[in-house]
């Protein structure tokens, strides 16, 4: 079990890195997020929620298991609003406008490439992780009154854990 970064920390306001070079550490580290990410529980992981500023995330819409490694969306059309919460910005969740269709490459596990076209949910999953490594988090997808209001919430609960 890895320990899950919360809003406010520095890491996941910054982009991640590329892996050069896929190897026994990190498949550790995908077992680890997996595990995590179940724990939690949660249907996506990126990397930089635990701590490592690296371009790969888990995730797990029912399907089993996946692991992308060095992600991007190449291509998006539509638009879909839905529910969304996350795993650094526990208990909250906001009605999300993301693209409803992706286009979405990179690696798996064993270096193969991946070329994933999903809409909807399976969509949202992963645009949320991709964005996690870009140093983005879902309150910066909330308008400017939703965005003050999530974040003097946050600011409430922090200072309600430190006291």
């Amino acid at each position: 079990m890895l320990p899950i970064r919360q809003y406010g920390d520095p890491v996941l306001k910054q982009a991640t890195r590329e892996l050069d070079e896929i190897d026994g550490r990190v498949a550790k580290l995908v077992d680890d997020m997996l595990d995590t990410m179940y724990a939690a529980p949660g249907v996506g992981l990126a990397a930089n929620q635990v701590g490592v500023q690296r371009r790969l995330f888990v995730y797990d819409i029912g399907d089993g298991p996946q692991v992308i490694i060095n992600p991007r969306v190449i291509e998006t059309s539509g638009e879909w609003t839905f529910e969304e919460g996350c795993l650094s910005v526990p208990g909250l969740s906001w009605q999300i406008v993301r693209p409803n269709r992706i286009h979405l490459v990179g690696l798996d596990l064993d270096g193969n490439e991946l070329s994933i076209e999903a809409e909807e949910y399976q969509g949202r999953v992963l645009q949320h992780e991709v964005d996690h490594l870009d140093g983005a988090l879902l309150i910066d997808r909330l308008d400017e009154d939703q965005r003050r209001d999530a974040r003097r919430i946050l600011r409430a609960r922090a200072a309600a854990a430190a006291s």
